[in-house]
């Protein structure tokens, strides 16, 4: 009789667990899921829409960046400040209208871009790996580079590690995904790309505005080839990774 009890008790619980996984895809498929048309084709209303949340979170991301970047390497505000900051590009980009993760044709079947983004995300690094051993040797340049592995190598190299994979996912949700659907059909992987820079400059860094002028570039043509968020974001992940395990060594 006990058994038969336990019985019946696993099986309501794991039909609660299956009506909230089904729940759960309800929720998320129509918005990250389901494909939608490459250039999100919308009523003029929803267009407007979406560029007006575009514009508000960019003013406040910027603000929240810089913000971030105003604090010493060790502050312990700095932490808050950045998953703030991740909060704001995914808000936004939920808010603005419909992402997906878009696809690739190979042999004749649609498939998610995933091991390519991240060989191009190590490819990247290595460049990256490269280009700091040349600035090393460049002092003006090196002191910017060290500004900002400065907080890598005063924080918890898990919490910067969460840190870092938080924000590159929020990145690419908001500028390949949310803004790079508002800007339309004319030069979208430029404009993104200048936005993303521009952004970028609140943190007072010429180093972070570069890196993120190649990083918008790759991404920026990943999103447009693959009409998607999720080869920018595995390619930013890797890249980001990469740098924040090699970059410090480099210049201690």
């Amino acid at each position: 009789m006990a058994s038969r009890s336990t019985e019946a008790r696993e099986a309501r619980a794991a039909s609660r667990r299956a009506r909230l996984a089904e729940r759960a895809v309800e929720v998320v498929r129509p918005v990250l899921i389901d494909r939608v048309e490459r250039d999100h084709l919308q009523t003029d209303a929803q267009f407007l829409r979406r560029r007006i949340v575009v514009a508000v979170t960019i003013v406040v991301g910027a603000t929240l960046l810089g913000l971030s970047f105003s604090t010493e390497p060790g502050d312990p505000s700095f932490y808050p400040l950045t998953f703030a900051l991740a909060a704001t590009w995914v808000v936004g980009s939920l808010a603005s209208g419909p992402l997906h993760l878009g696809h690739i044709v190979f042999r004749s079947r649609t498939r998610r871009p995933i091991v390519t983004p991240i060989v191009v995300g190590l490819l990247l690094a290595a460049v990256f790996v490269v280009g700091g051993l040349i600035t090393r040797e460049i002092p003006p340049l090196a002191r910017f580079t060290n500004d900002v592995l400065g907080y890598a190598k005063a924080g918890s190299l898990w919490l910067v590690v969460l840190v870092t994979l938080v924000n590159g996912v929020a990145e690419e949700l908001f500028f390949r995904g949310a803004l790079f659907a508002a800007i339309g059909r004319r030069h979208p992987v430029l404009i993104s790309t200048g936005l993303y820079a521009l952004a970028t400059v609140a943190g007072g860094n010429p180093v972070l505005v570069f890196a993120a002028v190649i990083l918008g570039l790759v991404t920026g043509l990943q999103r447009r080839a693959g009409g998607g968020v999720l080869a920018p974001i595995l390619t930013h992940v890797t890249w980001s990774t990469g740098m924040l395990l090699v970059l410090p060594h480099i210049f201690r």
